[in-house]
């Protein structure tokens, strides 16, 4: 936690355009999620009981207008008998979640400051997505049995595990191995104890988004309760994703025998506090100085 390192994980996020990159992920997972939540509980629903709607509502304990707006986005239309799967829909949302995958793609490739593959790394976009259906079934199983209670803290510490073998092997694919698996270890720790907070957050927090918005805006605002949570989990995961980067990097430099100093944080940590003093004596004698030299306008 040395200044410098900070301000190497600072300088890494804006390397990526940490803020960008998070609209971008959130925009194109909710592209994605939202006709996937649809196809799916239309093509289990004719086999299981499952619903889409109902699993969200169930979740993060929604009611009134936040579990109406819900039903109405996830939902299909009422009063139809019979609800097929069309050529078109299932090509939107092939489309929308390859495009999903190839920005979590760019992601590792800019921060790993890899060749960019695109369209070329398709297969591995496609396994990933199975994956990650295989990954939110798993974390669904978990909150389902364990996820009672206002913060659903026990499965959030049980879903951490998953996340990080799934972080690390998401990083592997999608940047077509070119990033060994030991690299990514830093950003899965961290990405998944930080979504796992998050993630208790989010049930306390949710609801009212959800409510709220719904009141005001009707079904659009469930959208924008959506792109709310998805961004700051997208945000965690890109800023996870630069820690990563360069707790690896610095792992290495100790490896080779680049060990800091015992007293290099103290000193980094005296050095900052030295010239903020600095700069906030000089602040006060800027504003003595005009006081003085304009005391009519006081």
């Amino acid at each position: 936690m040395r200044p410098a390192f900070a301000l190497r994980v600072l300088n890494r996020f804006q390397k990526v355009a940490g803020f960008d990159r998070s609209m971008s992920l959130a925009s194109s997972g909710l592209t994605a999620l939202v006709p996937a939540a649809i196809l799916g509980g239309t093509l289990l629903g004719s086999v299981t009981a499952y619903d889409a709607a109902q699993r969200i509502i169930k979740r993060y304990d929604l009611t009134g207008a936040g579990a109406d707006a819900v039903n109405a986005l996830f939902s299909p239309a009422k009063g139809s008998s019979n609800t097929s799967v069309g050529v078109f829909g299932v090509l939107f949302l092939v489309i929308s979640a390859l495009s999903f995958s190839r920005t979590a793609q760019r992601l590792f490739e800019q921060t790993w400051e890899l060749r960019p593959l695109s369209v070329r790394n398709t297969r591995n976009g496609l396994w990933w997505l199975l994956s990650g259906a295989g990954y939110a079934l798993v974390t669904g199983w978990l909150y389902a049995l364990l996820g009672s209670g206002r913060t659903g803290l026990v499965a959030a510490v049980c879903e951490v595990p998953v996340s990080v073998v799934f972080l690390i092997w998401s990083g592997c694919l999608l940047s077509a191995r070119r990033i060994a698996w030991r690299d990514l270890i830093p950003f899965g720790i961290t990405a998944a104890v930080a979504t796992g907070v998050y993630s208790v957050g989010t049930r306390l927090y949710l609801p009212r988004v959800f409510n709220t918005s719904a009141e005001r805006y009707g079904v659009i605002g469930a959208v924008f309760a959506l792109i709310s949570a998805l961004f700051g989990g997208m945000l965690l995961l890109v800023g996870s994703a630069a820690v990563g980067r360069e707790v690896r990097d610095e792992l290495t430099r100790i490896e080779r025998g680049g060990r800091v100093p015992d007293d290099e944080v103290r000193r980094q940590w005296d050095s900052v506090v030295d010239q903020t003093r600095s700069r906030w004596r000089t602040v006060r004698r800027q504003v003595s100085r005009r006081h003085t030299e304009d005391p009519g306008e006081h």
